[in-house]
C-alpha cells in the first residue's frame, strides 16, 4: 500500500509525460507577456478600421481572384451555394475566434487560444497547422498574382513572360521557376520590415482598390447576364456543391488575421471581435455577388476549359468581347492581391513570434528591432520559406493543403471556446459566442465535414506534415518549453 501511495505521489514516467503534454498556459500570463519580445516591444498602433481591413486584405482575393476557376467546374452555377456553405463554416469559427480574441488578445491567434485551453501539445499541432494556413496559402496567392500580371502584359503590351520563369515546375506549361511570385513576396517583405503602421496604411489603400475592382467586375459581368447559363443550377448535385465548398473554403482563410494583431491593436478587447465579424460579412457579400455574376456571364463548363488562375479576367473578356475590362481587372488584381501576401505574411510572423516567446521554436523569431518595432529576422526567414514554395509548387496542391490545415485549426478554436467556458466561466469576456454551445459545436461539425470532402492525397500530405511537426516538437520544443521550466522552478521551490 505504501508503495502504491509513493507511486501515486511521484507518478509513472508515462503519467509525467502526459501531464507535460497537456500543461496549459495561464491566460493572465499569456496576456501579461503580450507585446514583449527579445530586444524590444511591439507598438500598439492599429484601430478598428485597420484591423478590419487587415482581415479583409488577408481574405479577399485568395478565392475570387485565384481559385474560382478551379472550383466552378466542381459545382456549376451552384458555386454560389458552395460559397454560402463555406461562409457558414467560417461564421461559426469566426464567432469562436471573436470570443477568444477579446478574451486573450495576443499575437498567437488560435495557437495561443489552444495553449490556454487544451495544453501544449495541442497548441503545438495547431501552430504547426497555421504554417499551412498562413505560409502555404500566401504562396498559393503569389502564384495567382503572377498569372494576373501575365494577363495584364498580354492585354496592354501584347506579350507574356516566358513560361519557364512564370510558372512553377511540374505543370503542363513547362515552368521552371515562378519569378513573379517571388517578386511579390519580396515587395511584401520590404513593407513589413518598414513597420506595422506603414504596412497597415498601404494595406488599407489596397483593400479599397480591391473592393472597387470587384464591384467593377460585378457591374460589367451583369451586362452579359444570361439566365440560361444558370440552368441546370446544380448539374453535379449536392456532392459537387460540398466538394466545391471544401475547395473554396480556401477563399475564407485570413478572416482571423486580425487576431494575430492582438499585441499591436490599440483597444484589442473591443476591436478584435468586431474586426473579425465585420471582415467576414464584407467578404461573404462580395464573394456571392462575384460568383453569381461570373457563372451567369460565362457558362460554367467554360471555366474548366480556361485552364488559368486569372479566371475573372477571362470571364470579362469572354462576356464582353472586349479587352479593356479585363485590363482594368488584371491591373487591379495585380495591385490588390499583393495585399493578401502582405497581411498573411504579417499574420505568419506574429504567430511564430508567440511560439518563439514560449520557447517552442528558436528565439530568433521573437527578436524585435528597437527602431522599427518589428521582428526583423522572423520576417526575413518567413519570406524566404514562402518565396521558395511560391516559386516551385503548383497552385492546386497549395490550396488543398492550406484548407485542411486551416479547418483543423478552426475546429480546435471552437473546442477551445467550450473548454474555456467550462474551466473559466467567470473570466471577463468582451464578446460571447451566441447560442452557446450550439455555435461552436456546429463549427466543429462543419469543419470536420469539409475536411472529409478533401481528397485522399491531401489527407496523406496533412498526416505527413503533422508527423514532421510532432518530430520537431519532441526533438526541440518539448525540452525548451518556457512553461515546463517555469513549472520545474516552482517544483524546486516547493521542495
Amino acid at each position: 500500500m505504501g508503495t502504491r501511495q509513493a507511486g501515486a505521489r511521484h507518478g509513472s514516467p508515462w503519467g509525467s509525460l502526459l501531464r507535460n503534454l497537456l500543461r496549459t498556459k495561464p491566460v493572465d500570463r499569456i496576456v501579461a507577456e503580450g507585446g514583449h519580445g527579445e530586444g524590444g516591444d511591439l507598438k500598439r498602433t492599429m484601430g478598428l478600421l485597420q484591423l478590419t481591413f487587415f482581415s479583409v486584405g488577408a481574405t479577399l482575393g485568395t478565392g475570387i481572384f485565384v481559385i474560382l476557376g478551379e472550383a466552378v467546374p466542381l459545382a456549376g452555377p451552384a458555386i454560389v451555394l458552395s460559397f454560402v456553405l463555406a461562409a457558414l463554416t467560417a461564421l461559426f469559427s469566426a464567432l469562436s475566434y471573436a470570443e477568444l480574441a477579446g478574451t486573450i488578445p495576443v499575437s498567437g491567434s488560435s495557437y495561443s487560444y489552444t495553449y490556454a485551453t487544451m495544453g501544449e501539445l495541442v497548441a503545438w499541432v495547431c501552430g504547426w497547422c497555421l504554417l499551412l494556413e498562413y505560409g502555404v496559402s500566401v504562396s498559393a496567392v503569389a502564384v495567382g498574382w503572377g498569372q494576373y500580371l501575365n494577363e495584364f502584359f498580354a492585354q496592354t503590351a501584347g506579350f507574356t513572360m516566358p513560361a519557364a520563369i512564370s510558372y512553377p515546375p511540374g505543370g503542363q506549361e513547362g515552368g521552371v521557376i515562378n519569378v513573379p511570385a517571388v517578386v511579390v513576396v519580396l515587395i511584401a517583405t520590404f513593407l513589413l520590415l518598414r513597420g506595422t503602421s506603414e504596412s497597415a496604411t498601404v494595406n488599407t489603400v489596397m483593400v479599397f482598390l480591391k473592393i472597387g475592382v470587384l464591384v467593377f467586375f460585378c457591374l460589367v459581368a451583369a451586362l452579359a447576364f444570361r439566365r440560361g447559363n444558370l440552368e441546370p443550377f446544380a448539374p453535379l448535385g449536392a456532392a459537387g456543391i460540398s466538394a466545391a465548398g471544401a475547395r473554396v473554403f480556401f477563399s475564407y482563410i485570413g478572416f482571423d488575421a486580425a487576431s494575430t494583431a492582438g499585441e499591436e491593436a490599440r483597444n484589442p478587447r473591443r476591436d478584435l471581435p468586431l474586426a473579425i465579424v465585420l471582415s467576414l460579412a464584407i467578404v461573404t457579400a462580395l464573394y456571392v455577388l462575384v460568383g453569381l455574376t461570373a457563372v451567369a456571364a460565362m457558362h460554367w463548363s467554360d471555366f474548366a476549359e480556361g485552364g488559368t488562375e486569372a479566371s475573372l479576367a477571362v470571364v470579362l473578356e469572354v462576356a464582353t468581347g472586349q479587352g479593356w475590362p479585363s485590363v482594368v481587372l488584371s491591373l487591379g488584381a495585380v495591385i490588390a492581391i499583393a495585399s493578401v501576401v502582405l497581411t498573411v505574411m504579417y499574420g505568419q510572423t506574429r504567430i511564430l513570434f508567440a511560439m518563439s516567446r514560449d520557447g517552442l521554436i528558436p528565439e530568433v523569431f521573437q527578436k524585435v528591432n528597437p527602431r522599427t518595432a518589428v521582428p526583423t529576422a522572423n520576417i526575413v526567414l518567413v519570406s524566404l520559406f514562402i518565396a521558395v514554395l511560391a516559386a516551385l509548387v503548383p497552385l492546386g496542391r497549395l490550396a488543398d493543403a492550406t484548407s485542411i490545415g486551416t479547418l483543423f485549426a478552426f475546429a480546435l478554436v471552437n473546442v477551445g471556446v467550450m473548454v474555456l467556458r467550462r474551466t473559466k466561466p467567470a473570466m471577463p469576456r468582451s464578446f460571447r459566442t451566441p447560442l452557446f454551445p450550439f455555435t461552436p459545436l456546429l463549427g466543429v461539425v462543419f469543419c470536420v465535414y469539409l475536411m472529409i470532402r478533401l481528397n485522399a492525397i491531401t489527407w496523406v500530405v496533412f498526416a505527413l506534415w503533422t508527423l514532421v511537426g510532432l518530430l520537431v516538437y519532441f526533438a526541440y520544443g518539448y525540452r525548451r518549453s518556457h512553461l515546463a521550466h517555469a513549472g520545474a522552478g516552482r517544483g524546486r521551490e516547493r521542495g
